[in-house]
């Protein structure tokens, strides 16, 4: 299990905050390859992988390990939105990162993967208070770091993690890097 510890499970009225569980796993999955059909009718390769049933940040395990948020609606509890937060870098981020087993950063960010929002609640605004609330609804021990990742030619999305304060890295086997250290780490 992770240190994560949600300190204010509502983003907003009416969208509450929860850790997932075995028994979303299944909805979960399904909203994430919702998102990856939406993508790929777009034109992105974004998730592309997941469309061909490789599931690089091993969604049963992130469960398993606390690591998924999901976001629910009050009214009648639907799932809106839902995020994996890893606290140690996958093997997908340590080659992304260009980490070592010795590099003293490693120990002290979360990886956000897989933020999703569902169709029905995109151009809202949501994804942006989902990003909100990760930085103030949770607390995670020993962090002082969000980064994340997207395709390198998805200018949108890019665009989207600077609008929300994360600082762009650079480039990494065609893929953009992103970071924001948190304020109340």
């Amino acid at each position: 299990m992770t240190s994560m510890i949600i300190v204010e499970s509502s983003v907003k009225p009416g969208l509450t905050a929860f850790q997932a569980s075995a028994e979303d796993q299944a909805e979960v999955h399904e909203l994430i390859l919702k998102t990856a059909r939406w993508l790929h009718s777009k034109g992105s390769a974004q998730w592309g992988k997941l469309l061909r049933g490789e599931d690089d940040h091993n969604l049963g395990g992130a469960i398993a390990r606390g690591e998924v948020v999901i976001f629910r609606t009050s009214k009648d509890h639907r799932l809106a939105g839902a995020v994996i937060l890893q606290q140690q870098p996958s093997a997908w981020d340590s080659r992304l990162w260009g980490l070592e087993e010795t590099d003293s950063e490693e120990g002290t960010s979360v990886y956000l993967h897989r933020l999703v929002v569902d169709r029905d609640n995109s151009g809202k605004g949501l994804g942006r208070e989902l990003m909100q609330w990760i930085e103030q609804g949770i607390h995670f021990a020993g962090k002082d770091r969000i980064r994340l990742d997207c395709i390198a030619g998805n200018d949108k999305l890019s665009g989207f993690y600077k609008q929300c304060g994360y600082t762009y890295m650079g480039e990494m086997n065609g893929y953009n890097t992103f970071e924001k250290m948190l304020i109340n780490s």
